[in-house]
């Protein structure tokens, strides 16, 4: 798999977010370190999130698919049972 890729809109608010991040909580950076950190952190930890991002979507799928019967079954020959209790329900 390749390295995740961001657009340049996310990309940039990654780097102002990690760029905060050390402000606030450790020493400033440039947008050069920023920028780094975010391809390490894409290259070596993206794989991961995906990975775990796949599992929960399988596992969801499969969920649906298990109960696919309950959720999409519809008894068949029913005209004539609904046309006679909509008589009844008319008299």
């Amino acid at each position: 798999m390749n390295p995740i890729e961001l657009p340049k809109h996310q990309r940039a608010d990654a780097i102002a977010s990690i760029r905060r991040y050390f402000e606030e909580n450790l020493e400033p950076i440039g947008d050069l370190p920023a920028s780094l950190l975010l391809n390490f952190l894409l290259e070596e930890i993206g794989p991961a999130i995906h990975n775990q991002g796949v599992s929960d979507a399988q596992q969801r799928l499969q969920l649906q698919l298990s109960d696919l019967t309950g959720e999409l079954y519809a008894d068949p020959f029913q005209y004539w049972p609904r046309a006679d209790a909509k008589r009844k329900s008319r008299r």
